[in-house]
Formats: structure tokens, C-alpha cells, sequence
């Protein structure tokens, strides 16, 4: 274990009358004055949008408006119409689900209240945060683990974003292609974007070999001929088809995580093929949990005044130094993992320093629906009922109003 420093206390109302987003800890950029957030490799996004728009320009242009003589004229108008509307269409999915608040979980202002863990004799007592606290969601044990950018005991399935520098909600991957975290508010738009551009590809395709074969058969040439006629429509056919096995594969990948409630950084750094997925409820429910459950609303107003800031709380420094971060020579393991209460019983050797292995017992729907404790309870001077022994219980705002809420 390393020794960090608790944040300094100098500098306290200094981003006062500044807004959320202004002084954001994280590394994402915000458009429209906090409206939109999007993660620190956005301009990728321009990059994606290209890729989409200019071949359906290209195929209107060379494809489609050509084919708009060869049908009735309400068939022919529908062939363009189609593809700008299903462009359109593609490019709103990309935006919510790009320069939305993916799930990100405030941070907290100061570590929790760390336990007295090290030493025998009064003065050389250390505090300590363990690094990993256990908590019970419906007779299933998940391990939740503190970060130390983040302050807070992060919630199952939650995992610190090396990207963003931010901790997020039901974590499932990072993406470059669209310049954010996809996550528990933004991974349903994702998938219906990821989706309809394979709609979109396998269209485009279609109408081009559509068009190659009205030239042969008006003409009555060979089709090869008929291909050299039409080189836009070659290279359309040659661009949909890789797009398709990159976008169609995608498609089949995250169809196969949603029957199967997995994310895909469960997927890719555990295997539930020696245990149970505790989060599986059956292949209907899973998709009802995706695509027809409400959206929890953001945990941060970025639009919102930072409040001015109460008075600083005792430091922590005082004993032995500072406090321990939990971390120190453990690997960087992201993910909570659920098992069975019998078998959290046969592993209890995890605490050696005698740490409390008490849990908190909540059910699976109640996660979503807490209050986010921020530094304005602080300042009202509102804290959580939580009986000083477990004071490094303090996790995730979640937990912490969990914890209240069950004393």
C-alpha cells in the first residue's frame, strides 16, 4: 500500500459562481455550454459521420437518380427518400449516443473515513481503506472495489474509464468510433445505431447491383460490362460490403451480450462458464431491460453552479501521515463479479486485517432509484446515517443512501 495525499482544503470557494462543467475533474469536452458531453477523442466523430454521409451522397447522386428513370415515379422518389431519411435517422442515434452522459458517477469531494487497520500501539496505528467491500443484491455477493481517482467504492458493474478518466454505470466499452463510453444511458442508442447502419449498408448494396442489372438488361451486355458502366456503383459495392462485415458482426456480437445480459468488458475479462451470470433474468427480459426499461436520469447537472463549498472537514493527515490507498500492489481488476451467498462463505479469507465483512442486503431495482449525495448535502450539513465503525463503508453515493436508508 502507497500513502496519498487527501485533497488540499486552501483553495475552497475558488470555483464558486463557475459552472458544473467548467470545472469538470474529468476528460471530456463539453459543446453548447454543458448541453452536450462527449468524450476527449470527439473528433473522431467527424471522422464517423464522413464515413456515413459520403457514400449516400455518392449514391444518390450516381445510384439512386438514375434508377429514379428506369421506375414509376413514386417507386423512384422512394429510393433516394429512403436513404436520406435512414441517414438522418443513423446520424441521431450517433449523437444520443455520443453526446449524452453515458452513466457517469459524480465523484466524491475527500475519501471516505478510513478504518484504523495497521499497528499494534497507539501512535503507529495507520488508517487504512480496504480495498474491496462486499455487498448482497438479491442472495447475490458482489465485490465492490475503491478507486482512488474517483474517491468512492465503485457500484457492481461499474468501472473507471481510463479514457475519460471518469467511473461509469454499467460499463461496456470505450468506443473511438463515436468519441464515448458506452454505457447504462447511451448503450441502447448505441446498438440501434450500430444496427441501422448495417440496415443502411446492406440497402445501398442492394440498389447498386439493382442498377447493375437494369444497365445489362438494357443494354444486353455481359455483366462485367455492365459493372464498368457504373464504376461508383463498384466501388459502393466493394465499400458496403467490408462496412457490412464490420458493422453486421458487431450487430450479431452485442445481439448475443443482450440475450445474454453481459457487457462487453465482462465479456472480453471474465467467462461465466465456471458460474452463473447473476444478472441473466431469461432471454426476454433481457431485451425488455434494454430496450423497453426507462432510461435513469443523469447524476449530474453540468449546467448546474458549483455551490460554494463547506467548511473543511478534519484532516486526515493527522494520523500516521495520511491514509492508505487501497491499491497498492494489486492489479488493476475493474469488474465486480456476483456469486451466491454460499459461496462468499467459503471465501471470507479476504479481509486479514481484520476488516468488517458485514453487507449491505438491497435489491436489484433500488440501485437506480437513490438520490445522489453530492457536496450539497455537505453543505446543509445533511449526512448519511452511517455508525462511525463503518465509516469506510462509504462507497458510491448509491450505497451510501442504501446504507442510511436500511439503519
Amino acid at each position: 500500500m502507497y500513502a496519498v495525499t487527501p485533497p488540499q482544503r486552501s483553495d475552497l470557494g475558488s470555483n464558486y459562481g463557475l459552472r458544473v462543467y467548467q470545472t469538470w475533474k474529468g476528460s471530456n469536452i463539453f459543446c453548447l455550454q454543458g448541453r452536450f458531453i462527449f468524450g476527449p477523442d470527439a473528433r473522431s466523430l467527424g471522422l464517423t459521420i464522413s464515413l456515413i454521409v459520403v457514400p449516400v451522397i455518392v449514391f444518390c447522386i450516381f445510384v439512386a437518380s438514375k434508377l429514379m428513370d428506369d421506375f414509376s415515379d413514386t417507386w423512384g422518389v422512394s429510393i433516394v427518400t429512403v436513404a436520406v431519411v435512414f441517414t438522418i435517422y443513423d446520424i441521431i442515434l450517433l449523437m444520443l449516443t455520443s453526446g449524452r452522459d453515458p452513466g457517469i458517477i459524480p465523484r466524491n469531494s475527500h475519501p471516505p473515513e478510513p478504518e484504523v487497520l495497521d499497528g499494534n500501539s497507539g501512535t503507529s496505528q495507520t488508517p487504512r481503506l480496504p480495498r474491496v467491500k462486499e455487498v448482497e443484491v438479491n442472495g447475490n455477493i458482489f465485490k465492490v472495489k475503491y478507486c482512488d481517482t474517483c474517491m468512492l467504492y465503485r457500484p457492481p458493474r461499474c468501472s473507471h474509464c481510463s479514457i475519460c478518466n471518469n467511473c461509469v454505470e454499467r460499463f461496456d466499452h470505450h468506443c473511438p468510433w463515436v468519441g464515448q463510453c458506452i454505457a447504462q444511458r447511451n448503450y441502447r442508442f448505441f446498438f440501434m445505431f450500430v444496427f441501422s447502419t448495417t440496415l443502411l449498408c446492406v440497402y445501398v448494396l442492394a440498389f447498386c447491383c439493382v442498377y447493375i442489372r437494369k444497365i445489362k438488361e438494357s443494354e444486353d451486355i455481359t455483366i462485367w460490362k455492365a459493372m464498368l458502366k457504373t464504376p461508383a456503383s463498384i466501388a459502393l459495392i466493394i465499400y458496403t460490403f467490408i462496412c457490412m462485415w464490420f458493422v453486421g458482426g458487431l450487430t450479431g456480437f452485442h445481439l448475443y451480450l443482450i440475450s445474454t445480459n453481459q457487457t462487453t468488458y465482462e465479456n472480453f475479462r471474465y467467462s461465466y462458464d465456471r458460474r452463473s451470470n447473476p444478472h441473466n433474468k431469461g432471454v426476454v427480459d433481457n431485451f425488455k431491460e434494454i430496450f423497453c426499461s426507462a432510461i435513469p436520469p443523469s447524476k449530474n447537472s453540468f449546467r448546474a453552479m458549483v455551490p460554494r463549498e463547506a467548511a473543511p472537514m478534519p484532516s486526515r493527515s493527522a494520523v500516521g501521515g495520511g491514509f492508505m490507498s487501497p491499491n497498492m500492489g494489486r492489479g488493476n481488476d475493474e469488474i465486480e463479479m456476483g456469486r451466491k451467498g454460499v459461496w462468499a462463505m467459503a471465501e471470507h479469507g479476504d479481509d486479514k486485517n481484520g476488516s468488517n465483512n458485514e453487507r449491505f442486503h438491497v435489491n436489484d431495482d433500488e440501485l437506480g432509484d437513490i438520490r445522489t449525495t453530492t457536496d450539497d448535502d455537505e453543505q446543509s450539513g445533511s449526512r448519511p446515517n452511517i455508525h462511525p465503525r463503518h465509516s469506510s463503508w462509504e462507497m458510491s453515493p448509491e450505497v451510501m443512501a442504501l446504507a442510511s436508508r436500511r439503519t
